[in-house]
């Protein structure tokens, strides 16, 4: 089976692009709503609410699991994978979102870690929106540029977009803060050509055509759900030690009130059918 691990309900939006694309497995999500938000803990508080999380998704039989959370991502990921992964289950793996959006930008395997050869006499620009916590990491800005030297890139927190859309706010409240947050964007680059953006954070996906909107119409919008569709198939296709013999399907689990939670799967799941469980 494949986890799906967020500390809220945005992972699902990349749960729904991972079932679309891999209809013959088997998923099972967990969402730490408990203790969400996980942005405003500090950095080994956040590792440890992810290591617990990853131990019950492994303890339900998981052999592969995906960090739909870029803040546990940007926080811990690499540290885990290093260290607590080979400890204490060296037999599993555990991916996440972020990699799959470098290697979309750069157009370099993280495997390799070599920089790109930049395009003659070119510097392409890649915007990055994001929460502030994740910008503040500066995970996408490291990871990237380390790959692809000529990349230049600018990041723009949106600290109430997350908020917005879990409340469900009016369309046209969205629509003026996202477009606030490109203008404040736009405005930075200055006379720079913008020529990618990148969705960082899996609520967004939600609102994926308020950003088009707001954007020039030449930009290229990359959002997290597809991106790591894609890239888990690949993985799966060159790792068969990871084949399932699992029913296809779903099983949603939350550390907080499932009757709450599933409220909300309706608008980032779009499927009626399934529903959260209590998983302490």
């Amino acid at each position: 089976m494949i986890g799906v691990f967020d500390s809220g309900s945005g992972g699902l939006t990349v749960l729904k692009a991972l079932r679309e694309t891999l209809p013959d497995r088997r998923f099972v999500y967990y969402g730490d709503h408990g203790n969400a938000p996980y942005g405003n803990r500090d950095g080994d508080a956040i590792y440890d609410l992810t290591v617990a999380s990853l131990t019950r998704l492994f303890d339900l039989g998981c052999s592969l699991i995906v960090v739909a959370c870029n803040t546990a991502a940007a926080t811990g990921l690499r540290r885990l994978q290093q260290t607590w992964l080979p400890a204490h289950y060296p037999d599993r793996r555990v991916i996440g979102v972020v990699v799959p959006m470098v290697e979309a930008v750069t157009g370099v395997r993280w495997s390799t870690g070599l920089p790109a050869s930049p395009p003659a006499g070119s510097t392409k620009t890649v915007a990055v929106f994001a929460t502030r916590y994740t910008v503040e990491s500066k995970v996408f800005v490291f990871e990237a540029t380390k790959r692809a030297p000529h990349l230049d890139i600018v990041q723009q927190a949106c600290p109430r977009l997350v908020r917005l859309i879990e409340s469900d706010a009016p369309v046209q409240v969205v629509r003026r803060t996202v477009r606030r947050y490109v203008e404040l964007l736009l405005h930075r680059l200055g006379d720079r050509r913008l020529d990618a953006v990148l969705l960082g954070c899996t609520h967004y996906p939600l609102i994926a055509d308020l950003f088009v909107d707001a954007l020039p119409a030449d930009v290229e919008v990359l959002s997290q759900p597809e991106v790591t569709a894609c890239s888990l198939a690949a993985y799966l296709a060159s790792h068969p030690e990871f084949a399932c013999s699992h029913e296809p399907g779903v099983t949603l689990y939350t550390s907080a009130a499932p009757e709450h939670v599933t409220a909300r799967t309706r608008r980032f799941h779009g499927d009626d059918s399934v529903w959260f469980a209590m998983l302490n």
